[in-house]
């Protein structure tokens, strides 16, 4: 379990338990459900907008629907717009595509004064870094997961 708290410790732990704030979770689930949802919903709606007057594919129409949601959230990150909304809406802003646009752009805008190169180029991978990598390795994972499965399998 861990380490044996002392008398006085566990007399700590209990005060400040007692005095710690309640969380609203389900109100935040609320939130963030909402907030997020309503990023997918401007997602579908630019890229119906791609499809009807750009002559888009559905499937070709993916990428720039993810590129005008990653514009937009760097514009209002920005502006200091998103941020904003990520302290009311939690986590619902950090798990479309814009809340890693965000990260990244926070970065940049975090260190810009330490210069192009060593400020905003080795600082911006700092948080979404860890992303990229466990999402990439999650990927080959999957991947390997699958060529097994097919090749015993069929």
């Amino acid at each position: 379990m861990g380490k044996k708290l002392t008398p006085e410790q566990q007399n700590y732990k209990d005060f400040s338990k007692k005095r710690e704030p309640k969380r609203p979770v389900f109100k935040n689930c609320i939130k963030a459900f909402v907030v997020g949802g309503l990023i997918c919903v401007l997602g579908q709606i630019f890229q119906a907008i791609y499809i009807k007057h750009f002559g888009f594919t559905e499937k070709t129409a993916a990428s720039p629907t993810s590129a005008t949601l990653i514009i937009i959230s760097v514009l209002l990150t920005g502006l200091g717009v998103y941020d904003k909304i990520a302290q009311w809406a939690g986590a619902g802003t950090a798990v479309p595509i814009t809340g890693f646009a965000n990260t990244m752009a926070s970065a940049a805008i975090e260190h810009r004064s330490e210069g192009y190169v060593l400020g905003v180029g080795g600082n911006m991978f700092k948080i979404s870094g860890p992303v990229i990598v466990f999402g990439v390795f999650s990927a080959f994972v999957i991947s390997i997961i699958k060529v097994i499965f097919n090749f015993f399998g069929g």
